[in-house]
């Protein structure tokens, strides 16, 4: 007989973030990342200027090597703070930036990129290490380009390390950041609840399932906007270039910073419970610029960008499937028990079918209708493995 085929591990890139102590030796990484920002607008001096005088491109090898040259001579020696494969890797974003920008320009990609700008050195956030220039000395001590450092271990680092990048936020706060691959078992799309849900997302309720059920969202910018209202007129009194500045801005950026970790904990909780209700959950993308435009800051407070790329997160290591909806499906105009599509305003928060004299929320028909278009995507032959044991027959069934 044969022998059924084991699941094959998988090689996934994770990265492993950690806040690096305060101490004194903070202020040399300090100047690495403005040397690396240093380099990076001298490199993108040189790209404009050789274009402008020769209308091509400088091939990145050509670059690092001319960078090579010019970190030995005398006025630029300070340059060799960093080390040589830090240099490497500025000059590799520099060519990745011109090369999403070029696949732009020919039509590869439908997201609006521009060529790379210069930045101001004290906004310069991170550089890079690959093979050399650190050491794991055991513990959360590690040593950079021949110094060590401490930094808060909260979770073990699990898989080989490749690259090492410090990086600084706009607070000035210091983290060190571990790439690694690790080899993980091939998740398996697993039966645990049967159930196939359907999500629609609102504005006044960011999540209707198509059981009528309701999940709300904080928003915490909401909740945090008088004092980090109050944050601001502190800022804006006073005097540029002082020191009580340089404080009042970084009470903004922490009061931000606040903001956007309360955001993530609600969303990784709920992730986190409806993937231990449901086996596959179907969502409607999202024209997130448009809706941007139309309501503002309250799309950027619910963060349904955010949400999607965590939910898929959760969904892949917990062996759930996320499937994906056009958005041009009209699931808020079609009646989830008959199938008639007629138009509904968007003010109109209520559907009432003309044909079966159905009455139900917007949302919640929506949700519906995502179900069943999820269902018949699995049904025809998703991308991803389907799910084994589930009557997909009586689902749809329940549907009529």
């Amino acid at each position: 007989m044969r022998s059924a085929k084991l699941p094959q591990p998988v090689k996934i890139r994770r990265t492993y973030k950690y806040r690096l102590y305060a101490s004194k030796r903070d202020k040399r990484l300090h100047q690495q990342i403005d040397v690396a920002g240093n380099i990076w607008n001298h490199a993108l001096a040189v790209q404009k200027r050789y274009h402008r005088l020769t209308g091509k491109y400088i091939n990145k090898h050509r670059l690092m090597s001319h960078i090579a040259r010019m970190r030995r001579t005398e006025r630029f020696g300070y340059w060799q703070l960093v080390g040589s494969q830090a240099v490497q890797d500025v000059v590799e974003r520099l060519d990745k930036a011109y090369m999403r920008f070029f696949a732009y320009r020919r039509g590869e990609l439908s997201i609006k990129t521009g060529p790379p700008r210069f930045k101001k050195v004290k906004k310069y956030k991170s550089f890079t290490l690959k093979q050399a220039g650190w050491k794991l000395l055991g513990g959360n001590r590690l040593r950079l380009n021949g110094r060590n450092y401490k930094f808060a271990l909260s979770r073990p680092i699990n898989g080989n390390i490749k690259t090492v990048t410090v990086k600084r936020d706009q607070a000035g706060r210091l983290f060190v950041c571990f790439s690694v691959i690790e080899e993980i078992s091939n998740p398996q799309v697993e039966v645990s609840t049967g159930k196939i849900g359907g999500f629609d997302f609102g504005l006044k309720t960011f999540l209707t399932d198509d059981e009528g059920g309701e999940h709300l969202s904080p928003e915490c910018l909401k909740a945090n906007l008088s004092e980090i209202g109050c944050l601001n007129r502190q800022l804006a009194r006073k005097q540029v270039g002082s020191n009580n500045r340089r404080k009042a801005k970084r009470q903004l950026v922490l009061a931000h910073d606040k903001v956007a970790n309360q955001r993530r904990d609600a969303h990784f909780k709920l992730a986190h419970q409806l993937c231990d209700e449901y086996d596959v959950l179907g969502f409607e993308t999202l024209n997130l610029h448009g809706m941007k435009k139309l309501w503002g800051r309250k799309v950027s407070d619910l963060g349904f960008a955010q949400f999607a790329l965590i939910l898929e997160h959760v969904a892949h290591m917990s062996g759930k499937q996320v499937v994906k909806i056009g958005r041009w499906e009209p699931t808020s105009q079609t009646c989830s028990c008959c199938g008639h599509r007629q138009a509904i305003e968007l003010q109109e928060r209520w559907f009432v079918c003309n044909e079966c004299g159905l009455e139900i929320g917007r949302d919640h028909n929506a949700a519906r209708n995502i179900r069943r278009e999820a269902i018949m995507m699995l049904g025809v032959g998703a991308s991803t493995p389907s799910l084994e044991g589930v009557r997909r027959s009586e689902m749809i069934a329940s549907l009529a």
